[in-house]
């Protein structure tokens, strides 16, 4: 069995070294009261904990030192790390070896120094103290110092192994990189211009694709391959941090140009691009935040970081600079999500509005679609454009969709007391029709409400459809079964196949407003109008457009046979009071339904 050379065992060592991210690290006061202690108890002016790199001794921790490095050849230090042994010289200038070091030359006569080891037998270099005489060492003073630098390996395995170092990368994590921030900025001058950046290596549904499809150890090599190749591209002088499951962050050197900085960042994109096993099923991109020394919270910089990162996904830069606009985005959204919750709970924040469907044969009000409207008490009205799309990607999709489907039916009943025989449609999302419960929990407010089935209608949008098409079929066929009438929404702008429309349970078929702005100017909209619905017809479903605002885009929807309309040219989304206002001026209480239309409800 070969045994490794002098070159292998000192790469090992210095990679033992750097994993250990000590190396240009800012002072530590767990580490400056053991060096005090070592001067104290040898009465010395000098002491240090000194770190053997390539070709120098770096300090950890000094005392009496101005510099924090000196060069490695001919330094004590250097021997102690190489042979893990204590060295004591009682005068410099006596020894062969040490008599021209750069100690000797700089004054100092004496040196002890007891050496730093791993667990796994690599020297790291030395607690040391120093003297400007020469003297000797009792055996009470070198069990001391062993001891003391005991205590000095003790304090690196604690920040390196508790709390602060990744077990999957084994580099640096958050904590750390909080704490060298704080760090920094006592090191460095305040306010100093600096630069961070995150590199995150995948979505989390590409995270979650890739642990489902190969399991967790694929994403365990994905993170160290990323390690060891930023980690390469960074340099031994440079800190990397791992501070999220797939995400580093390291700083810039000082001065760095941001546009340089930021070249650099894609050319590792793209190196990793060319190079990585995971470049088909990850997409990494990079968030590059400017901040200044003493006046930049570490969260805050590293949530700055991810938002940038986030944001250059959706870019076709794979690098972005954070942008304060953006993260006022960012923010809003999140704030909307967390106080939609208070919302449902405070029936003064939402209410619903009721925009009538107009039956264009013969202009009278069969319906109303129930819109969901919500006025926060501190940002005003907000856009259910805004609020909606954020909603249905939290857990709150649910609870939304009972409040809006409660409140339509108690409204409906009191307007069907009132002699309004009326049908509401109500919106849900694929989310909803995921429930197991969703179709008994509908059917039984119905119940409650003492409504027919069929005075409610579900619309849900046809991209929703497609998404969630085979897990919600179970949930459309007992619906349509239990007599609720189902409607196609926003139909045209996804992407439907006519096989999944033909066996889909739906009666309804609502044409998107952007085909119908317009309609009786754009002969190319003419005909894809037209044929839409010639199609439904033929499927045998009842066609709504919607967004209708003038009369002439009426009269080309009648002319092509559409069934229903709804849009500002006969109301806009009107207020329970307001509605019924309205249906009596007009005089449109709907009348009993033709055969046709009967058979398709």
């Amino acid at each position: 069995m070969s045994h490794p050379s002098p070159a292998q065992l000192e790469a090992a060592r210095l990679d033992a070294l750097r994993k250990l991210d000590l190396l240009d690290t800012p002072p530590n006061e767990a580490f400056d009261r053991i060096t005090r202690m070592a001067a104290q108890l040898f009465k010395l002016p000098i002491a240090a904990v000194s770190l053997t790199d390539v070709d120098r001794q770096w300090f950890k921790s000094r005392v009496g030192v101005d510099h924090c490095a000196i060069p490695r050849e001919k330094a004590p230090c250097g021997e102690v790390a190489n042979t893990a042994r204590m060295l004591v010289v009682p005068d410099l200038l006596l020894d062969a070896c040490y008599r021209d070091s750069h100690l000797a030359a700089s004054g100092v006569r004496f040196y002890a120094g007891a050496p730093l080891v791993t667990r796994d037998g690599y020297g790291l270099g030395a607690l040391c103290v120093l003297g400007t005489e020469p003297r000797t060492i009792s055996e009470t003073e070198r069990t001391g110092l062993a001891d003391l630098a005991a205590m000095v390996m003790a304090q690196i395995e604690l920040q390196h192994a508790i709390g602060r170092v990744d077990p999957v990368s084994g580099i640096p994590n958050r904590t750390q990189f909080v704490d060298d921030l704080h760090d920094l900025a006592l090191e460095r001058p305040e306010g100093e211009a600096r630069l961070a950046a995150l590199v995150n290596l995948a979505t989390p549904g590409q995270i979650s694709s890739a642990v489902c499809a190969m399991g967790a150890g694929f994403v365990d090599d994905i993170i160290r391959e990323a390690a060891r190749m930023l980690r390469a591209a960074l340099g031994p002088a440079r800190k990397l941090y791992h501070v999220g499951p797939s995400q580093f962050a390291f700083l810039a050197e000082p001065g760095a140009d941001l546009a340089r900085f930021c070249e650099w960042l894609s050319s590792w994109i793209a190196l990793r691009l060319e190079t990585t096993t995971a470049r088909f099923v990850t997409t990494a991109t990079v968030g590059v935040v400017p901040f200044a020394t003493g006046r930049a919270d570490a969260l805050d910089l590293l949530r700055d970081m991810y938002s940038a990162a986030h944001d250059a996904i959706e870019g076709s830069h794979r690098v972005r600079v954070f942008s304060a606009e953006q993260n006022a985005v960012f923010l809003r959204r999140f704030r909307v999500a967390n106080d939609f919750g208070a919302a449902l709970a405070d029936d003064s924040q939402l209410r619903l509005v009721f925009q009538p469907k107009i039956e264009l044969g013969t202009g009278r009000c069969i319906g109303a679609e129930a819109l969901l409207r919500w006025r926060h008490p501190e940002l005003g009205e907000i856009s259910p454009g805004e609020f909606i799309p954020v909603i249905e990607q939290t857990s709150l999709a649910r609870a939304a969709t009972r409040w809006v489907l409660e409140r339509a039916l108690r409204q409906l009943a009191e307007w069907r007391r009132a002699g309004l025989a009326l049908q509401v449609a109500i919106n849900v999302s694929a989310v909803n029709l995921l429930e197991p419960d969703f179709c008994g929990h509908v059917l039984a407010r119905l119940q409650a409400w003492d409504l027919p089935p069929g005075a409610l209608a579900i619309e849900i949008t046809e991209s929703a459809l497609m998404s969630k098409r085979t897990l919600a079929a179970s949930t459309l066929d007992a619906l349509a079964a239990g007599g609720v009438q189902l409607a196609i929404d926003d139909f045209g702008t996804g992407y439907s196949s006519l096989a999944y429309l033909q066996s889909m349970p739906a009666k309804v078929v609502k044409i998107d407003q952007s085909f119908i702005r317009e309609l009786d100017v754009d002969e190319r909209k003419r005909a894809l109008v037209a044929t839409m619905i010639k199609l439904a017809h033929e499927l045998g479903q009842l066609v709504v457009a919607e967004g209708v605002e003038t009369a002439q885009v009426a009269h080309a929807l009648a002319g092509a046979g559409c069934d229903q309309v709804q849009g500002y040219l006969y109301a806009k989304p009107l207020a329970p009071e307001q509605f019924e206002e309205w249906i009596c001026a007009k005089w449109t209480v709907a009348r009993p339904r033709t055969a046709r239309q009967a058979a398709l409800a």
